[in-house]
């Protein structure tokens, strides 16, 4: 932003069919960083595509972004015409760490 090429950067990423964003919201953001990803998110609205994911609930998401306005605003943005998957159960990453262990106890 400071050097100018913001603009530029937003184009570029129009570019790309879909964007994945991981676990979004593991850290929150400053200010000036929700009000870019908001920015961003804004822009690739019913333009292209976007998945994330997260281990937060909706209600969660303002103690993110720490506005509630804008928080209320991205989510009706990202949740109109999206498809929504909650999956619940244990971790992934910690079941293949328990069948890597019992290989190794083996």
């Amino acid at each position: 932003m400071e050097e100018h090429k913001l603009e530029a950067f937003e184009k570029k990423w129009l570019k790309f069919y879909v964007i994945i964003v991981d676990e979004l919201g593991y850290v929150p953001f400053t200010k000036t960083g929700a009000e870019l990803l908001f920015q961003f998110f804004s822009g690739r609205y019913e333009r292209a595509s976007v998945i994330i994911t997260t281990n937060l609930e909706f209600s969660e998401w303002t103690n993110v972004f720490g506005d509630g306005k804008m928080t209320a605003a991205l989510l009706d943005r990202l949740t109109h015409r999206s498809h929504i998957h909650l999956l619940n159960g244990e971790s992934y990453r910690f079941r293949q760490s328990m069948k890597h262990q019992e290989n190794v106890e083996e």
